[in-house]
């Protein structure tokens, strides 16, 4: 049968309409995290082009942005927001470049414009490879690849992607962040390795990716996992609506903490959970009855004896 040409026009027109449709929903599914990239090179040789960063921060953007993370839709409005600043130093080596990443990342309250810290860590460990307009490709069935301190790049953020999701998960559905932990931790098994890469390994020293990776995928510290749902979900989440019970959840939510730090007092994700907590509970426990207040204080003193004092003062 011989088709004119209008009639195949209007063929192709539908075909192209329909590519885009299937194109544009691909990407609201690709796209979960909301990643602002920034690379500071004030401690980059000066006769290194600084046109390269910018290409390096551009690259790490897209990667973060537009890989497909989860097998979930998020709507524009629903994406992570999170900060990736990547401080970077010269070595000896041309395009050899080590620095630390500070990974942040911060939920929103329901029905609330508050944002509570999910995640607030600085990786001191970071080397990698980079030239200019070098591809950031990561493939989770080969990830050391086939050059280690290229690849270590890759690795590490996808790492770091996979550890926000985790908390973010977490923090919405009792345990949900388990997928993405795993996923961490098996980046961990697999990553690249190198004599000057480190981070990765158990002996590389007690606070890095190895233990961040394997504290929230260890059963012995499950604990952890209701305590972020129990905090975000349970607590903050209920705060407009209803700060009475939210409170009252709260204190439930320091009672699982201290027995969770009483068990486990030197381990990493106690440290990453408590970090700079103490400003916010300060700021949520302020509006409480007395009596809760006092409940509250009792707990946190031996939870953050760091920051003891401040709660005593701010709240008696």
């Amino acid at each position: 049968m011989i088709y004119g040409n209008a009639y195949l026009r209007k063929c192709n027109l539908s075909i192209l309409c329909l590519l885009l449709i299937l194109g544009i929903t691909n990407n609201l599914r690709a796209q979960e995290l909301q990643a602002v990239v920034s690379v500071v090179t004030i401690k980059v040789n000066s006769t290194v082009d600084k046109r390269i960063f910018t290409n390096l921060q551009n690259r790490l953007t897209q990667f973060l942005n537009t890989r497909r993370w989860t097998p979930d839709r998020f709507q524009p409005h629903e994406k992570i927001g999170c900060h990736f600043i990547l401080n970077l130093e010269s070595t000896k080596d041309i395009n050899i470049y080590k620095g630390t990443l500070s990974v942040q990342v911060a939920r929103t309250a329901y029905h609330s414009t508050y944002q509570s810290t999910l995640l607030n860590y600085q990786d001191p460990d970071i080397i990698f490879k980079y030239v200019e307009s070098q591809s950031i490709d990561f493939n989770e069935s080969r990830i050391s690849g086939t050059e280690p301190l290229a690849d270590n790049l890759s690795a590490t953020f996808a790492y770091y992607a996979y550890i926000l999701l985790g908390m973010y998960y977490d923090s919405q559905a009792l345990k949900a962040g388990q997928p993405f932990y795993t996923k961490a931790f098996n980046i961990v098994v697999n990553a690249p390795e190198a004599t000057n890469i480190v981070g990765w390994k158990q002996f590389d020293g007690l606070r890095n990716r190895y233990w961040l990776a394997e504290n929230l995928t260890n059963p012995r510290y499950h604990t952890i996992h209701e305590i972020y749902y129990s905090y975000y979900r349970l607590c903050l989440d209920k705060m407009y609506d209803e700060p009475e019970k939210a409170r009252t959840n709260l204190i439930k939510t320091f009672i699982f903490l201290f027995n969770f730090v009483k068990d486990n007092p030197l381990i990493m994700i106690r440290d990453v959970f408590l970090n700079n907590r103490y400003i916010e509970w300060i700021g949520i426990l302020s509006q409480a009855a007395e009596a809760d207040k006092k409940k509250a204080v009792d707990l946190l003193i031996q939870i953050d004896v760091a920051h003891a004092l401040k709660y005593k003062e701010a709240l008696g």
